[in-house]
């Protein structure tokens, strides 16, 4: 199997149906989209917030998984919109008012049929996903060698937030290390989170979140091919969010 790992999408939803389109899926009659002969998509978390349509994003992604065609793992906004859903006490800001609001406007069963869509689509995902017998590893954040094959807390804190120190910038973001200076692995992994302004290559890792919803574009790592595919946004250009690591 070969794959075409998306990075972070945040309701950008014009941008993901060109990026798709670009990759070579194309729609049947009905709509659905069909596969590259062995091909599958793979997405890396963090669907929704800051963009104009998560809604759109969350439907085509649960769609996609359903039909075999794509995988998904979560990022640190899947998480949180996951908690909202379950009526958990999480702050509505740092992007996720804007998902909100798109779903404080739906109908009510359209409501409970999104709210029920992405609990289940968060719940049957991996942590993060090891693929071609573990040659490929995707992971929001990134992984460490030595966490590949575990789930515990400390991994999952890694996995959807980076190597975060527990400090913060004034801010209010988070002090995170730059892991993948550090990572000597063979596997290839495949991360996002931290928005930068081209696919970031060290080692064996790549950063594919260049920042669409930032006004950047929207990239595809095609494995094993090593190529990377983008599309431009659609967004306003802010320079500020394309920060790279502390160290």
């Amino acid at each position: 199997m070969k794959y075409d790992v998306i990075g972070d999408i945040h309701g950008c939803y014009r941008e993901l149906i060109q990026l798709i389109d670009e990759l070579g899926y194309r729609k049947d009659e009905n709509g659905n989209h069909l596969p590259p002969e062995n091909r599958k998509l793979v997405f890396l978390g963090d669907l929704t917030d800051r963009g104009p349509e998560s809604i759109k994003v969350i439907r085509l992604v649960y769609r996609l998984v359903k039909q075999g065609i794509a995988l998904y793992s979560p990022g640190n906004h899947c998480d949180k919109l996951y908690r909202y859903f379950l009526g958990r006490d999480v702050q509505i800001r740092h992007g996720l008012e804007t998902t909100v609001a798109e779903f404080k406007a739906l109908p009510q069963s359209e409501k409970v049929e999104i709210s029920s869509m992405f609990k289940e689509l968060f719940e049957d995902a991996p942590l993060y996903l090891q693929l071609d017998d573990t040659k490929l590893v995707v992971a929001h954040a990134g992984i460490k060698e030595d966490f590949i094959g575990q789930k515990h807390k400390r991994v999952r804190t890694f996995v959807l937030y980076g190597d975060i120190t527990g400090e913060r910038h004034d801010n209010g973001m988070p002090v995170r290390r730059d892991w993948a200076q550090r990572y000597k692995g063979k596997r290839i992994i495949v991360y996002g989170h931290t928005p930068v302004s081209e696919p970031r290559r060290v080692g064996n890792t790549i950063n594919i979140d260049t920042g669409c919803v930032f006004g950047g574009f929207l990239t595809a790592y095609r494995y094993p091919e090593d190529q990377t595919v983008s599309v431009p946004s659609g967004m306003p250009y802010l320079e500020e969010k394309f920060r790279l690591f502390d160290d």
